[in-house]
This record gives C-alpha cells, structure tokens and sequence, in this order.
C-alpha cells in the first residue's frame, strides 16, 4: 500500500513536470499518459529502499507498543527470530529489486526516450493544416496547399533561423520522412531562393531533401545511461567517448547493482535498534528516532560514495564495502 502511494504521487509529480512538454507538441492525452507510465519502473526502483525501511518500522514499533515484542522475547526468542519476518520480507524485495533494476529500468527507460523523441520530433506530433501557415518553430514556416498523410502539394518553406542566410523553397509536391536526425521535408518540381551575405540566388529543382534540423544538438543530453541494457553498459564501461559518460556509466552500474542491497541493511539496522532498545529495562521511546536518523547516515554516506565512483576498482571497493557492513549488522543482530 505504501509503495502504490508513493509511486502515485512520485507519478503525479512527473507529469506535472512534463506538462510543458504535453502543451508544447500538441500530442495526445493517452500518450502523454502512457509517455509518463514509463517512468513508474524507474521511480519505484528508487523509492523501494525507503518503502522497506518505513514498513518495517511501522509493524516492528507498533508491536513494541503493544508490548507484543516484549511478550514473545520472555517466551524464549530471540532478535534473531524476532527480525526474520522483516529480513525475508527485505530479502525477496531485494531480489525483485534487482529484476527491476537490471532489466525493467533499462527496456522502459529505453521506450520512454524513443517515445519522447517520436512524440517531439516525429511524425507523431507534426500535423500541417491545409491553407495555413505552420511554425515549427522560431523562424521556419511550412504552407501546404493539400496533406494526404504524409504527401503534400503545393509547398512552401520559409526558413529564417539563421540571419545571415534566408531561404525560401516553392515546390509542387512533397513528403514527410522521418530519420534518425529528425523530419526531413523531400520536396519535388521547384525552385529554392536563397538570401544570404555573398548576395540573392536563386534556381530550379527536380527533387530537394531539407533536413528541417529539429532535434535539440546536445550530446550530454542524448548521452542517457539508464536506457543501456545492463549487459551492454558493462561490456562497453572503457569506450565512452568522455570521462564524464564513463563515470556516468560506473555511477549507473553501482545503482543497478549494488542500489538494491540497501533494502538489507536498512531492514537489519531497523531491526536491530528497535529490538535491542525494546529488550533493555527502560524501554527506549526514541528508538524510532535513532533508526531513521541512521537510515540517513547511510543513505547519505552510499549515495555520496556512489556517485564518487570514478573506476571499477573503485565500484569493487564500495560492493566490498556494502558487504562487510551487511555482516557486521548481522553479527550484531545475532549477537546475544
């Protein structure tokens, strides 16, 4: 139940963000819905750590309030025993985490971005009006006579963009392609008038491919490792083309990988501060407290690390790391 409203609101919150997006291109409501469905894998893959740490110790204080915890220690168990419930819960959550991180984030990050594109720069969004002027965008202008689909007749393209060079194209006929580059306007049977700083030239054609240049020119942008399936991001983590995507891709690897074990020690240092304060004489009423506040010292002291990675020595160090702290809560759990 926690998950579903945190994710809810998480999703309601993405799609506040992205409403500038759904005004801008015009596109459909269902697919801007089914645009922001795609994030859910990737914000519950965040978000599930906190879910199992804020579960846990909702049912562990509760029954410490009680006094249910209190009874079934003085009927001989142990913490233990007491804290098993909790570590197979975060266990089989740590498994799913895992699937989810590994292959479900990557595919529905992967379709979310080749949606957006095609929604923003493909066929999707572009609808010409017949016998009107259509901008698509700050200095380019498209007339067309007739649309049939992705046919047109009687064009006419006013491109301003650039100051110093002008052009204007007439052309009996046309098409819409998209390519990997954006929409291209292939037009047929005209004549193209360029204004630019050498002087005015103009001339005839049989045919004229115009990449209408759409598509936002930022590599670090384009650059979006949570898309790379796993295999491949490991495969390929020495030939990114700057020290910035390599250690965007080792960041990238350390939350696939390791993110998911948090689910573990958030439940076992949970366990073990509630128990333990629970079984002394005066029962400890911050408890709770001193559990969220090391939840945070870890969180922050992971993510810090994490995202300090800058080689696979030093991913391997913080997983080892990850480990030895995983046993030392677990000693001190089984510890009488």
């Amino acid at each position: 139940m926690l998950l579903l409203i945190l994710t809810g609101l998480a999703w309601m919150m993405q799609i506040m963000a992205m409403m500038k997006f759904l005004l801008t291109y015009g596109i459909s409501f269902s697919s801007f819905v089914y645009l922001t469905s795609l994030m859910i894998p990737f914000i519950v893959s965040i978000i599930v750590p906190f879910v199992t740490f804020i579960s846990i110790i909702f049912i562990y204080n509760k029954m410490i309030s009680e006094n249910e915890i209190t009874v079934l220690a003085a009927s001989g168990l142990s913490p233990w025993q007491l804290a098993k419930p909790a570590l197979k819960f975060a266990a089989v959550l740590t498994v799913l985490h895992l699937i989810l991180n590994i292959w479900m984030v990557p595919a529905s990050q992967s379709m979310f971005y080749r949606t957006q594109w095609n929604l923003r720069y493909g066929l999707a969004h572009l609808k010409l009006q017949e016998g009107a002027f259509t901008k698509l965008a700050n200095g380019l202008v498209v007339y067309v006579d007739k649309v049939s689909g992705n046919d047109l007749n009687q064009v006419m393209l006013s491109d301003m963009r650039e100051g110093n060079n002008q052009i204007m194209v007439f052309a009996e006929r046309g098409k819409l392609v998209s390519t990997i580059r954006g929409l291209s306007i292939i037009t047929n049977h005209g004549s193209l008038q360029i204004q630019g700083r050498s002087g005015f030239t103009t001339g005839t054609f049989d045919n004229l491919d115009m990449d209408l240049n759409l598509v936002e020119n930022d590599s670090d942008i384009s650059f979006r490792v949570r898309r790379i399936p796993t295999w491949t991001l490991l495969k390929t983590v020495f030939d990114q083309e700057s020290d910035r995507q390599h250690k965007l891709t080792l960041v990238e690897i350390c939350t696939r990988l390791l993110n998911p074990f948090m689910n573990l020690i958030l439940a076992i240092v949970c366990t073990l501060v509630l128990l333990k304060s629970s079984l002394l004489r005066r029962r400890a009423s911050f408890a709770p407290a001193m559990a969220i506040l090391s939840m945070a010292v870890l969180m922050a002291i992971y993510m810090s690390a994490s995202n300090m990675v800058s080689s696979l020595t030093d991913v391997g160090v913080l997983a080892i790391g990850i480990f030895v702290v995983l046993g030392l809560l677990l000693g001190l759990l089984l510890k009488k």
